[in-house]
Parts: C-alpha cells; sequence; structure tokens
C-alpha cells in the first residue's frame, strides 16, 4: 500500500497541512501512523487517504475524489521577449491546473527524471534559453514504444 506525507495528503484532499494534523491527531485517517517522526499516510485504491467521518459539527470540506483537471504546462514567448530588456528575469514557464496558473523557472516531472529549464544568463550554444532534459533511461523507454523518437536519434 502506498503511503505519503501530510503535506502530499493536504495536497490531495484540498485542505491544509494544519487541519491533516489535527485528523491524525483525532484518529480520523485510516491506517496513518507514525513511523519515527513523520507520518505515514496510506492511499486507498492508490489515490486518496480515506477520512473517518466526525460525529459532531459540519460536514467536511475535504475532496472525496482526486482532482480530475489536466495540468498544462506552457512556455510564454511574450514574458521571454520581454526579459531580453530586463535585467532581473520574470519566470516564463508557466502551470496551469483548472483555474490555479503558477510561473516558475524550472519544472520537474517524474522526480527529475525529466525537466523543462529556463536559463536566460546561461543559454545554450545554440541559443537557446528554454530546453528540455530527459534522463538517459526514459529516453530508451519512449524510444522503445515509438519507432520515430528511434528513427529521429537513430
Amino acid at each position: 500500500m502506498n503511503c505519503v506525507s501530510v503535506a502530499k495528503a493536504a495536497y490531495l484532499l484540498g485542505i491544509s497541512r494544519q487541519r491533516v494534523q489535527q485528523l491524525l491527531y483525532a484518529q480520523r485517517i485510516e491506517g496513518a501512523f507514525k513511523e519515527g517522526r513523520r507520518w505515514q499516510i496510506p492511499l486507498y485504491n492508490g489515490k486518496m487517504p480515506k477520512i473517518i467521518p466526525g460525529k459532531r459539527g459540519p460536514k467536511g470540506t475535504w475532496r472525496k475524489r482526486p482532482q480530475e483537471a489536466t495540468t498544462y504546462i506552457h512556455v510564454n514567448q511574450q514574458l521571454i521577449r520581454d526579459n531580453l530588456k530586463k535585467t532581473e528575469k520574470e519566470p516564463v514557464i508557466c502551470i496551469k491546473q483548472g483555474s490555479k496558473v503558477k510561473y516558475c523557472h524550472q519544472v520537474n516531472i517524474l522526480d527529475g527524471l525529466c525537466q523543462i529549464i529556463y536559463d536566460p544568463y546561461n543559454p545554450k550554444p545554440c541559443g537557446a534559453t528554454v530546453w528540455v532534459e530527459i534522463d538517459p533511461t526514459i529516453m530508451q523507454v519512449i524510444a522503445s514504444s515509438n519507432p520515430l523518437v528511434t528513427h529521429a536519434f537513430g
């Protein structure tokens, strides 16, 4: 069974870490246990922690199902052009998930096996300031599943 930290459980449930801590101390997260100083919270069906309903007060506001919003990663070319004129560069990589929007300089995908990087101070020899870095093991998996990639890097 997969277990997650308090921060990850809070993200999945759509509530604060402090509220997850309160639920843990009230023993309202099913199967949660402490390992050393850290809580381990199991995911049921591999997706969400299971909350035991309270007996008093209003109903909980946490999510009962995983988020359905698709995440998009977008590179804002207008910001890249604007940054050419500025000394302090603004982030140009935009992560959109539902109505949430966040800008950043770097995105790690799959725990760092793939990264999208914006570095205007150290461009690549070709002049690129935004690029994708992929771990070689991922490229082998992609090449074995997609013959077009094999021809491109062949």
